[in-house]
Parts: structure tokens; sequence; C-alpha cells
């Protein structure tokens, strides 16, 4: 993620007083799909004692895959594509929706997300359909990303790193 792109990102949501939420997804590296075959050894407690030189073939990514991170980020991009987001060109990280005069940018941080929305209607919309494709919580206003601590002041953001 490109700290300019979220200067950029909170500038505007500051400057047109929209809300500003973050969510956490739950275990997102579980969440990928592989796009290649992946082995690998019996897992400890659960090896086939008739068959100890078998082998696991993945489905589904785990933590501690080289493949991990791309896998989940394919998946989380490949969702937000089809509920109508455009990823942005000059950052990976940053999607962009329209629907009428509405507008939504979400920045995605391995699994920590800023969502700002020009309406709170439409932010719970995005929540809601988010949220029933993958577990995750809600954080609410945002408060704490990237090692940043950010509070709304006097029509600003006050923002605070240690």
């Amino acid at each position: 993620m490109k700290p300019a792109t979220v200067w950029t990102v909170l500038s505007l949501a500051v400057s047109s007083n929209w809300p500003i939420h973050q969510l956490d997804v739950k275990n997102a590296f579980l969440h990928g799909t592989l796009s290649e075959t992946v082995y690998c050894s019996q897992p400890s407690g659960f090896e086939d004692t008739a068959s100890p030189q078998h082998v696991c073939r993945l489905n589904k990514s785990l933590y501690g895959l080289k493949q991990a991170p791309r896998a989940w980020h394919s998946r989380f991009a490949t969702h937000l594509l089809s509920l109508g987001f455009i990823e942005a060109k000059s950052d990976t990280s940053l999607f962009v929706y329209h629907r009428g005069t509405d507008t939504t940018y979400l920045l995605l941080y391995v699994d920590d997300i800023i969502l700002t929305t020009s309406s709170t209607v439409l932010l719970r919309h995005i929540i809601q359909a988010l949220q029933l494709e993958f577990a995750m919580k809600d954080l609410g206003d945002l408060h704490h990303f990237l090692g940043m601590q950010v509070q709304r002041r006097d029509g600003g953001l006050f923002l605070l790193q240690r």
C-alpha cells in the first residue's frame, strides 16, 4: 500500500465529511484459493499410520505458504469486482465503487480494511456484502491503522504514530 494513496483517500473522506470505517478480516489467508497444485506432508496428529509416506494436496491456502498472500488478495479482489468495484491502476490496494452520485473507496492492507463512502446506507450495504462472503470484524470508525492512531478533530484527522 502506498502511503500517498492512504493520505489521499483520508483527505477526500475528511474534506467531504464522509464516515471512515475499518474492518478486519478473520483468518484472511485461509480464504485464498490456490491457483497451482501444492502438496504438504501429513500434519502432526493426523498422520495415516497405514500410509506414512503419503502427502496431502491442498485445496485452500494456509498461513506460511509463500502463495498465501497472493491467493488471498486475488480472492478478495475478485469478490470486490463482482460487487462492482474497480481496482485502481495506481495502487492495487485501492478499490473504487461508483453508483449514481455515490462513491466508495476501499483500502486493503493484508487483512485490514479502510472503507469510506459518500452514503451511510451504501456503507452498511457494502459491509453486509463483505460479511456474507468473509468472516470479518466490524471495528467501527477508523481509530487505528498501520501503527497510527487516528482521531477525528475539528473537521480533520489527528494522526499519531509512536
